[in-house]
């Protein structure tokens, strides 16, 4: 199978990924790049390690009305900048949008590939998580669904690598100097990704999601997400660990722990780790998920759901082990 695909925003870290998970795909063949600041150079130009049948693909500047014969769009935008421009995309042409101004939105679905995977199977217009809910919702999935936990009042403290930010983040926040041998709390009560954690928390569970705190902090590392999550709940942990086995049987890229996890273990890859520890007594789990930002936060879910809208394995060409060390 030959399935024509273009990424837009070809030049920033999530369509960056996404190329590298294109470029060794089996039935995925990269025939457009778009981008604004890179148009007009070769992808070589700007990734020197390209295989030979993508490096003189020349980046186009982006335009929804002259794109050419596509079967998946995947697009990279800035929040706030793909709502107008991809709505003149053609229906034939199935969109995973990475960015965040379709979850959630009508005519969209939720592309939580792990959770609903057969709600996703043949859609035309999905859009990915957030890397942050990717790696909370995973861990609190099996939780709500088995009312293990309440719904409400939950606490999220969240980590993250600065490459979460995205390529195109001017904030000097970002920098090498600012944010190396640095911790930096942001976005407190008012972060992007907390309503979208909410719907989901309460289409999970059937209750509100009332009293949620998200507080993401940046660390100073490359890739990763770790998230660790404070619910009110009597189960035990084996209860936890058990349900989250259940759930995610049959899941290609969920493992659950029974140790705490870490982002190194999911780097490079579209792994999604989760674990729990409670204690009945004081009415606590402590839910735990580890991502790669870039990769189940970002263009390994694309992938996923590409794969899934298409027909294909939710697998294909995202079964290699992480990067270590």
């Amino acid at each position: 199978m030959n399935i024509r695909v273009g990424i837009v925003g070809i030049s920033g870290f999530g369509g960056g990924e996404a190329m590298r998970l294109i470029a060794s795909h089996p039935s995925f063949e990269l025939v457009y790049a778009a981008g604004d600041g890179s148009a007009g150079s070769r992808l070589v130009d700007r990734f020197p390690g390209l295989p030979a049948k993508l490096a003189e693909l020349v980046i186009q500047k982006w335009d929804p009305v002259t794109l050419p014969k596509l079967d998946v769009l995947f697009a990279s935008l800035p929040t706030g900048t793909s709502t107008e421009a991809l709505a003149r995309v053609p229906k034939s042409v199935k969109i995973v949008d990475i960015g965040g101004d379709h979850r959630y939105a009508e005519g969209w679905v939720y592309g939580l590939a792990d959770v609903w995977p057969t709600q996703i199977e043949g859609q035309v217009r999905v859009s990915n998580p957030g890397c942050f809910p990717a790696a909370t919702l995973n861990a609190l999935a099996p939780l709500l669904v088995n009312k293990l936990i309440e719904p409400s009042n939950i606490v999220i403290d969240a980590k993250t690598g600065i490459s979460g930010a995205g390529r195109g983040n001017a904030d000097s926040t970002f920098g090498y100097a600012e944010s190396n041998e640095n911790l930096v709390p942001y976005g407190l009560l008012k972060h992007a990704h907390m309503p979208e954690i909410a719907k989901t928390i309460e289409r999970l569970s059937g209750s509100s999601a009332t009293g949620l705190v998200f507080t993401p902090h940046l660390v100073p590392m490359t890739r990763g997400v770790l998230v660790t999550i404070y619910c009110r709940g009597d189960a035990t942990t084996s209860q936890c660990l058990d349900a989250a086995i259940r759930f995610y049987a049959e899941r290609a890229f969920v493992r659950v722990t029974d140790k705490p996890p870490q982002t190194k273990w999911a780097t490079g890859s579209n792994l999604s780790f989760v674990s729990y520890a409670a204690d009945p007594k004081r009415n606590l789990v402590i839910a735990m998920g580890v991502v790669d930002n870039l990769g189940k936060g970002a263009a390994g879910q694309a992938m996923q759901n590409a794969n899934l809208i298409c027909g294909l394995s939710e697998a294909v060409g995202l079964d290699g082990a992480p990067v270590w060390p």
